[in-house]
């Protein structure tokens, strides 16, 4: 029996809400690397149409909304979730995987989400915020791949400031700014020029 000797472990992200059992954030993903040839492969994708993806995620809010545990095995595939107000958060992996591990993912993206919404873990706050929520799914898991599970870190990440802020007060973008910048790059040429 081989043993997949993969990075990747995670088959799905996704954050839906429970009181309408809607579609929040939903990530899928395949194994970067596939077999040649092949369709069905581990890691490879095993809801690859929207109609099956949604029938997944109807089944599974249906299956743990009756739980009150964080981990199931459902469709053959080992899910871990938490409920944060009106929304849940799953993370899918294949049948033989870690739950230890796809359990860290899920606390440092409930984690990461209450550091950058300051504890409002909502499903409006959420939509909102869809950029944050986003990008701190793809700082937690890039492909699969697990990247980074201390949600400080993460946070510290998504909401960096600029590097170099560019000051723009006092620039003057009229028709007149734009020739008076276009006449000090001439003389800046030419005196380059006469230097060489």
């Amino acid at each position: 029996m081989s043993h997949n000797m993969s990075l990747f472990s995670v088959h799905a992200i996704l954050l839906l809400g429970t009181d309408d059992r809607s579609r929040i954030l939903t990530k899928y993903y395949s194994a970067p690397h596939a077999p040649p040839n092949s369709k069905d492969y581990p890691g490879s994708n095993p809801y690859p149409t929207v109609k099956e993806q949604k029938a997944f995620e109807k089944g599974l809010l249906e299956k743990t909304n009756k739980s009150n545990g964080d981990i199931i095995l459902y469709d053959g595939r080992i899910v871990v979730y938490k409920m944060e107000g009106d929304i849940m958060m799953y993370v899918v992996g294949g049948g033989e995987e870690n739950e230890i591990l796809l359990y860290g993912v899920v606390l440092a993206l409930r984690d990461s989400l209450a550091i950058l919404l300051k504890n409002s873990t909502d499903k409006r706050t959420l939509i909102e915020n869809y950029d944050l929520v986003s990008l701190a799914i793809d700082e937690i898991c890039d492909d699969g791949i697990i990247l980074e599970v201390d949600p400080v870190v993460v946070a510290s990440r998504v909401s960096r400031p600029p590097a170099q802020d560019v000051q723009l007060k006092g620039v003057d973008f009229s028709e007149q700014g734009v020739m008076n910048l276009l006449e000090i790059g001439k003389t800046k040429l030419a005196e380059r020029m006469r230097q060489l």
